[in-house]
């Protein structure tokens, strides 16, 4: 039984895979943003072992929400699946839908996880960030991160998998901690609009449960694809720029310098 934790789950992708983990026997933590989505969270997923609340749209938040993680620890998996959507970021750096400002698009999908990486102790032994495809469509220059677009944050997911499993393990005794991005080949929406028993669906949740399990997808090892990124059941190169230690840093560097936050504490 591994003890699991699973962003933004009152719904869609993560809901779908939190239930089919505890029907696995896995003892699975949601998230909700707020008391209201947790109500709910605990009516649609009955067999959580629990339920945080926080909003990770703001960093205060999310820097309690890995206090009270660390308080509940350890952890075998922790899965950035909370998401906001938005549009393409190289096209349109700054544009998001009306009901979401640029700052917290950012925050959700790009400062959250880097701050609950750093800040959980002791690490999991596996994190999952949420990356798409339109991860190519990003800006590599990482320009105005803060006003990123949908695309640019997808980017920083692939980015920053590889930069924490490479950082994550330095000096490291013992097990390797793995970090990897996915594209679950469907979209949040799509969850909804889709019947769960659909093959995509099916599909999606699978690789969220491989995962989490360790077994990557199609129950491939993960240990020795760290940092890489899936597409569904296997890996496959992500945009070029993405793999560039350099530009890695330079990500990582700006996150710490807006949080005042790093790895080392």
């Amino acid at each position: 039984m591994s003890k699991i934790f699973i962003s933004g789950s009152t719904s869609g992708l993560g809901l779908l895979a939190a239930r089919v983990m505890t029907k696995r026997g896995h003892a699975v933590h949601l998230h909700a943003r707020s008391e209201s989505q947790a109500r709910q969270g605990r009516l649609r997923c009955p067999e959580a072992r629990g339920i945080f609340v926080a909003d990770l749209a703001s960093a205060d938040a999310t820097k309690r929400l890995a206090a009270e993680l660390n308080a509940a620890g350890p952890w075998d998996a922790v899965i950035h699946n909370a998401s906001h959507t938005g549009v393409v970021g190289r096209r349109h750096p700054a544009a998001m839908f009306p009901w979401h400002g640029p700052t917290e698009l950012f925050a959700v999908n790009t400062l959250a996880p880097y701050l609950l990486t750093c800040l959980v102790r002791p690490p999991a032994r596996r994190y999952v960030f949420l990356a798409s495809s339109m991860h190519r469509d990003g800006d590599a220059a990482l320009r105005d991160v803060e006003r990123a677009g949908f695309a640019d944050t997808k980017l920083h997911s692939v980015m920053l998998a590889r930069w924490f499993a490479r950082h994550l393990n330095e000096g490291r005794a013992g097990d390797v901690v793995e970090c990897c991005s996915v594209d679950p080949g469907i979209s949040q929406v799509d969850t909804v609009n889709t019947p769960s028993t659909s093959g995509h669906i099916v599909a999606a949740v699978g690789v969220y449960v491989n995962h989490a399990e360790g077994r990557g997808a199609e129950g491939k090892g993960m240990a020795e694809g760290n940092g890489r990124y899936w597409s569904v059941d296997k890996v496959v190169p992500p945009l070029a720029e993405a793999e560039d230690e350099e530009r890695q840093d330079q990500l990582v560097e700006l996150l710490k310098g807006i949080s005042g936050v790093s790895l080392s504490g």
